[in-house]
């Protein structure tokens, strides 16, 4: 299928990108186009105006900041982060998460933050985000504002962007020494989206779990942060983290039925996952 009609520039800078944005004809942004063009070409969506911001070096930076933070720009692609030597040293739930989205053509192009605009619910890098406390840096013709990761996704492919802004890098603080991670998922087939996955954090204070994150994707219209089930095991035993976890779940979480899945089997799947991921972030603490 072909897109509607539209008309399509290059931006020169930041600034030049801002500016259309704010003007009086809807745009949109492009950078990889692996979840914009799609929609586009099936007209699940349309604009006027297509800006290109994908070969924009001022958003081509993977860095360290002086808070030891990761810091991402907007035309940064997936495989450049996946394989990035800082990214699988300090944050490896990201790289262990972008190596299960797609196939390697897919990554080659796909952005993060064009993702996290996205907001597929059954995308991984908003699970990954949140659990990992990422913050986006947006920029607008009217400055600058950062918001939680967590609270930017707002429902099904949506987020808190207004129209004329743009997420222009994703900041990841440095992870606590000593945590363990695990991420898991279930597709039907290699490459599909998952059905079902969990993104966890854990780490431990003597037997006890001192600090954890668990984010489901695939069972809601964005990603979830497990909060009642994290409130479950946070001072328990690390021995009865699973069984304790696995109770709250199943109360906690109302997965939706489609075509693809019964809402029967992505909550099975989601217990099973959940179960995969404690135990193999509880074996990764230090």
């Amino acid at each position: 299928m072909k897109p509607a009609p539209f008309d399509y520039v290059a931006a020169q800078s930041v600034d030049h990108a801002l500016t259309l944005l704010a003007g009086e004809v809807e745009a949109k942004l492009i950078a990889g186009g692996q979840s914009l063009m799609p929609l586009l070409n099936m007209r699940l969506g349309r604009t006027d105006l297509l800006i290109d911001i994908g070969h924009l070096e001022e958003l081509n930076h993977i860095r360290i900041d002086e808070e030891g933070r990761l810091v991402i720009g907007a035309s940064v692609t997936q495989a450049d982060v996946q394989n990035h030597p800082d990214v699988l040293a300090g944050w490896p739930m990201l790289a262990a998460g972008i190596g299960e989205i797609g196939h390697p053509q897919i990554r080659n192009r796909g952005t993060i933050c064009g993702s996290l605009a996205h907001n597929d619910p059954a995308a991984e890098l908003p699970a990954i985000a949140m659990a990992l406390d990422a913050v986006a840096e947006i920029h607008s013709v009217n400055g600058t504002r950062t918001v939680p990761v967590e609270d930017l996704f707002i429902g099904p492919f949506m987020t808190a962007l207004a129209e004329d802004e743009l997420l222009k890098q994703v900041v990841f603080p440095p992870q606590q020494e000593g945590a363990g991670w695990s991420f898991k998922e279930f597709a039907t087939r290699p490459g599909d989206f998952a059905t079902v996955g969990v993104a966890a954090q854990i780490a431990l204070l003597g037997e006890n779990v001192s600090d954890v994150k668990i984010v489901v994707f695939g069972v809601a219209g964005s990603a979830l942060r497990l909060d009642a089930t994290e409130a479950s095991i946070l001072g328990r035993p690390a021995e009865r983290a699973i069984d304790i976890a696995v109770s709250e779940l199943e109360m906690e979480i109302k997965p939706a039925e489609d075509i693809h899945s019964s809402h029967l089997f992505r909550k099975e799947l989601a217990v099973e996952l959940l179960k995969e991921s404690i135990a193999e972030a509880l074996e990764r603490c230090l």
